[in-house]
């Protein structure tokens, strides 16, 4: 009979959201400083903005891209593009760090294979919230969302594909790693409003990157 091997990291305490959503705890815990330092390079090239929405909302999480598409949002929509609208620039490179854990944590949640090719970095600072919403502005849904916390911990609304149903809580902390697909892809999420304190890592602000498969 085989032993154990004392010395294996031990494996990620999962929780199961919903059929094909699955979170991670403190998967990105070992990768966290590579993650860091390369937020802070895509940030140099692309510094974080707050977006307008379509209606003409500001948004109160800042945001910037990194990968062959980003994130964008103005009067004229929600889409993704080849350059940064504030500079004219293609958007920062997907680190290689980045996309090996986005990529390890898919086939964890049971979708191997993904290849994202845009990485959307939010950053909040107490106050800020992003209200329920589906990710459906990719023109593929059939791949799934990796969703990766750092610094500050805070609350994550987990809904279903109506607007109105029932909406789990969860604590999301540094180095946890949410990965959603499958039947469960188009559900609601958000999160609300960020308590104040201060993280070792990030001090008074939480990081979140959200690869896709955007184009």
């Amino acid at each position: 009979m085989a032993q154990p091997d004392l010395f294996a990291p031990p494996s990620p305490a999962r929780d199961i959201l919903s059929p094909g959503a699955l979170l991670l705890r403190g998967f990105a815990l070992d990768a966290a400083p590579d993650l860091l330092a390369g937020i802070a390079a895509i940030e140099a090239q692309a510094p974080f903005r707050h977006m307008v929405t379509p209606g003409g909302f500001t948004m109160s999480v800042a945001m910037t891209s990194c990968g062959a598409l980003g994130w964008v949002t103005d009067r004229r929509g929600y889409r993704y593009a080849p350059h940064d609208p504030d500079t004219g620039a293609p958007w920062p490179a997907m680190p290689e760090a980045f996309r090996a854990l986005a990529e390890r944590a898919a086939a964890e949640a049971g979708f191997p294979g993904f290849a994202p090719d845009t990485c959307l970095i939010n950053r909040y600072i107490p106050g800020a919230k992003l209200a329920l919403h589906q990710d459906k502005d990719e023109r593929d849904t059939g791949a799934p969302i990796v969703s990766v916390s750092l610094g500050l911990p805070a609350t994550f609304q987990w809904g279903g594909l109506q607007r109105g149903d029932t909406v789990r809580r969860l604590a999301l902390e540094h180095g946890d790693v949410l990965a959603w697909g499958g039947p469960s892809r188009l559900f609601h999420h958000g999160i609300l409003a960020l308590k104040p304190g201060h993280h070792p890592a990030t001090g008074a602000t939480r990081l979140n990157l959200t690869f896709r498969r955007a184009g």
